[in-house]
């Protein structure tokens, strides 16, 4: 379901050359010092997807990110979503009922207070669809649309007019071992403020690579940072057991939208100043560092946040030499968007809902919620989904916490 395709497409990330943007020692680092569980987060989901005031709102979902709107509500994005009613013993697991409705995307919205609110869906109260409506290939195949993070900013450049633009991933219906669909498309959607009724979606790159595993998708991260979005992807190398590798993407503030104006980080610039840098041509763009070795590095859906000054990346860790990667998160940082980025520091070992080890549920996609921050930033709210490998319809609907996020709160401090 949804981002659970994290775990089938884990790999490692390449190294590159040093970039324009690297100051050697202009950073002082970030690393994650402690955690501790977020109960009232988790709980606050919790009483939401359990409350059948409707049966046509959220359930369970993963894919979650956030981001906070100009009037103090935050807006949090759900790939694959259920709905309907959920029952059961009050101090118990709750269940959905049998063969509940799904949409392939949805969003939530919570007050100013954290309160989860509202959800925001296609078509009609009795016929709900999609947030972000999916289409079909001319053979009639299902191509569908996750999103992914969303960034408030200015209609055009110079606006005073604000507007949320949410990067999607676009895959369609594919044979084994594409499973969780072959990438078709990097998209940017756009809801008005404060309404937040979908305006339309924007193709910005298809890829064309005839190797369908080194096809990249962006948008797992999107940092805004002085005049520019600094928008993370990857490819998907690792569906069968190549090196999957990380990229990033430039866009000038305001104009996500505009495919003209994305840049590609293309690795260092060559002697004589040709190639290298930022590019126009999407097909330029190479692969950033993450670790030390090709068989260390982050997953496909890694986050990226920037701490005072320095950027932290968080992922699952990939590679791990005692087999934890499905377990263990890790955090890598740098000085800079383009790394490289040194690590792995440990960061936790997610705790999983009571009974979901031997139900063979996995915590995956770990997620940056910085605008949840505390202590002036040196404490950092983070997500992470949950979901069954084996026999997975039948144990998310029988307790739904096997698909639904927990939280965590981070503790940073300096990496040197």
């Amino acid at each position: 379901m949804g981002v659970l395709a994290a775990l089938v497409l884990v790999g490692v990330l390449l190294t590159v050359p040093d970039g324009e943007e690297r100051r050697r020692d202009g950073c002082s680092g970030a690393k994650v010092t402690g955690w501790r569980t977020d109960d009232r987060m988790t709980r606050e989901l919790a009483r939401y997807g359990d409350d059948n005031a409707r049966f046509d709102d959220w359930t369970g979902g993963d894919g979650t990110r956030s981001v906070r709107l100009p009037d103090g509500r935050t807006l949090w994005l759900s790939a694959d979503t259920f709905l309907d009613q959920v029952y059961g013993a009050v101090n118990g697991p709750r269940s959905r009922k049998p063969n509940p409705v799904w949409v392939r995307n949805s969003a939530l919205v919570t007050d100013r207070g954290g309160r989860f609110e509202r959800t925001l869906l296609g078509g009609t109260d009795t016929r709900p669809t999609a947030l972000f409506p999916g289409t079909a290939t001319a053979d009639g195949r299902e191509a569908w649309r996750w999103p992914v993070q969303a960034v408030v900013e200015p209609r055009r450049p110079g606006s005073a007019e604000k507007v949320v633009r949410v990067l999607l991933w676009q895959r369609e219906a594919g044979q084994p071992p594409w499973i969780f669909g072959v990438p078709r498309a990097s998209e940017v959607a756009t809801l008005s403020l404060p309404d937040l009724k979908l305006e339309g979606v924007t193709p910005i790159h298809r890829p064309r690579q005839a190797d369908i595993e080194r096809r990249v998708l962006y948008g797992t991260s999107a940092v805004t940072r002085g005049g520019w979005t600094f928008v993370f992807g990857a490819d998907e190398g690792s569906v069968s057991g190549k090196a999957s590798r990380a990229h990033v993407a430039r866009v000038p503030r305001g104009r996500l939208a505009d495919a003209a104006a994305w840049q590609f980080w293309a690795g260092s610039p060559r002697a004589g100043g040709e190639g290298g840098g930022w590019q126009d041509e999407p097909a330029k763009s190479e692969p950033i560092l993450v670790g030390k070795t090709v068989q260390r590095g982050a997953t496909g859906t890694y986050s990226v946040v920037r701490h005072r000054d320095s950027w932290l990346l968080l992922t699952m860790d990939a590679g791990a030499p005692d087999g934890g990667g499905v377990t263990d998160i890790v955090s890598y940082w740098s000085c800079t968007p383009t790394g490289p980025w040194r690590g792995p520091g440990r960061v936790a070992k997610p705790p999983l809902p009571e009974g979901a080890p031997g139900a063979g549920a996995v915590p995956y996609n770990p997620q940056w919620h910085a605008e949840f921050s505390r202590r002036s930033g040196r404490e950092l709210l983070v997500s992470y989904d949950v979901n069954v490998l084996r026999d997975s319809g039948a144990a998310i609907h029988r307790d739904v916490a096997y698909y639904r996020p927990r939280f965590l709160r981070l503790t940073l401090g300096q990496a040197r």
